[in-house]
């Protein structure tokens, strides 16, 4: 097995082109692995721990694209040249203006003098430089890259702020404006609801739970995720809650973060309080436990628990409905769920007492973590809620354990789990050969951008994981959530249908498969 690499000086492309380039590499015959990055000092750290490095890369700079080929030796050569002409064939291609392309941010707003938004996608020094422009020619910036110091981070939303634009990130995927999805975004009807988030697959989850409902988004506002942070001081959420409050087409807002400082909640706090629109705040802790009754309502603050409390709560308050009805249906819901796990859990083997969670999502990662927290300890994972919880090789399960696999470990060089699905496969099809596992849990994630048919893929993997379980006289239990619409390009009810042929049980939301799961496996029989 060959190893071979090739260093280009000054070319730069972004990371999507990179993933979708790299996965037609690996469907190669006689090839082992691939990958196309940029010659950061992380990437090449990266590549060291993935065994894809050599060292004639070191020299290779940020400016520069890496491509690695691990195969045998003359199929390997074949793939460097076919990655090269699928870049040099994606680059001619690629003609958003018509026949002349601009190569300038100054030279698109001449040509676009109605644009008010740029989407930038560049390595972080680079996009930096970019975002300051953009917001010197008056744009809105949505900012997708990732890498972006945190000094340049506070300069750039200050700025913002004074200019009353929007600076939506860095590492902001997903946004929503005006009813138009930039970045990783799903079919959404048009409505009362304003979210702003710190969380790309919790606005997502929460505006399709509200679509789910018959209630539209008027706009989804990524800010980024260190932006409620004490540093960044929520900068962009207090502008954005600003500007969504005296938005004619708004009238209900939702606010998503994840780890949240304490002092900058406060502020957040305050600024919906001061508004004259009804809000949900869904803001993650460590765990998730009931809010005693007396915090249920500050001023025009309803707090939630989950995504989906958060999606229910503000589609009651858009219709006018009454928010303990809410709380019914949650509590009916728990009971249904736990007749359900009963059910389920009776079909299992002594000896079957874990719970394992393969997420291409990291805020719904996360959220199941904090379902399951307060009935199964620990939860190992990659992205521990605990630092002593961290699993010591992320390769490798132990007890009960959750994996983001959209974290940049996973997806170096390699499409993101949203877009392909050869590494959760490959997890499932493992974790399907222990015998102490009871319950896997995924969730899908439709949209633009993602992969076009997520079940063509993932249910005969499902199918699999459930024979190899049948072959040694065991029950696999494999519960699935979706986070999509039936406009989607990849159509929620058709995608449904072929996980629940495959074997899959699928749950009206990552919550409410959260909690099933862990329902499960604390029933499990006796050993």
């Amino acid at each position: 097995m060959a190893i071979l690499c090739r260093r280009k000086e000054s070319q730069y492309y972004d990371s999507v082109t990179l993933m979708t380039v790299a996965r037609k590499i690996k469907s190669i015959s006689g090839i082992e692995d691939a990958a196309l990055v940029m010659g950061t000092k992380a990437n090449k750290d990266l590549l060291k721990e993935t065994k894809l490095f050599s060292p004639e890369l070191e020299e290779a700079t940020s400016n520069d694209l890496i491509i690695v080929v691990m195969g045998d030796e003359p199929n390997a050569s074949k793939a460097i040249v076919q990655a090269e002409d699928f870049l040099t064939r994606r680059t001619i291609q690629a003609k958003p203006f018509g026949e002349h392309q601009p190569r300038t941010l100054r030279s698109a707003v001449r040509m676009g003098q109605e644009s008010n938004l740029a989407l930038i996608s560049l390595p972080g020094q680079y996009a930096v430089a970019e975002a300051w422009d953009a917001l010197h020619y008056g744009l809105h910036v949505l900012l997708f890259s990732n890498n972006i110091p945190l000094a340049d981070e506070i300069a750039l939303k200050r700025y913002a702020v004074d200019h009353n634009l929007l600076m939506m990130g860095p590492g902001a995927g997903t946004a929503i404006i005006n009813g138009v999805a930039l970045g990783f975004g799903n079919a959404l009807p048009r409505g009362p609801v304003g979210v702003v988030s710190a969380a790309g697959t919790g606005l997502q989850e929460v505006s399709t739970l509200l679509a789910k409902q018959g209630v539209g988004i008027s706009h989804g506002i990524g800010v980024g995720g260190r932006d409620l942070s004490d540093e960044v001081d929520a900068m962009m959420m207090i502008q954005a809650i600003e500007a969504l409050q005296v938005d004619q087409g708004t009238e209900v807002i939702v606010a998503i973060s994840k780890y949240p400082s304490s002092n900058v909640t406060k502020k957040v706090f305050s600024k919906l309080e001061a508004g004259t629109k009804p809000s949900v705040v869904i803001f993650m802790g460590e765990s998730i436990a009931p809010i005693p009754n007396q915090h249920l309502g500050r001023g025009m603050i309803i707090f939630a628990n989950t995504l989906q409390e958060a999606a229910m709560k503000a589609a009651t308050l858009a219709t006018g409905g009454d928010l303990t009805v809410v709380d019914e249906q949650l509590d009916q819901q728990l009971i249904d769920l736990q007749s359900q796990a009963y059910k389920l859990a009776s079909l299992l083997k002594p000896g079957q007492r874990y719970l394992r969670g393969l997420f291409s999502g990291g805020t719904l990662c996360e959220e199941a973590m904090r379902i399951w927290f307060d009935r199964i300890q620990p939860v190992w994972s990659n992205v521990p809620l605990k630092d002593e919880w961290k699993l010591h090789d992320s390769k490798r399960s132990h007890e009960h354990c959750a994996w983001d696999l959209g974290a940049e470990e996973f997806t170096l060089g390699r499409p993101h789990p949203m877009i392909d699905h050869d590494l959760r496969i490959s997890r499932l099809l493992e974790e399907a050969n222990d015998h102490s596992v009871a319950v896997i849990q995924m969730d899908v994630v439709l949209g633009y951008g993602a992969h076009p048919n997520p079940a063509s893929e993932l249910g005969p993997a499902i199918e699999k994981a459930k024979r190899i379980a049948d072959q040694n006289e065991r029950s696999l239990i494999i519960l699935l959530s979706i986070t999509g619409t039936d406009d989607d390009p990849q159509n929620l009810n058709h995608q449904q249908d072929a996980f629940e042929r495959a074997g899959a049980t699928v749950l009206e939301s990552n919550a409410a498969a959260s909690w099933l799961a862990a329902m499960i496996v604390v029933i499990k029989p006796p050993d």
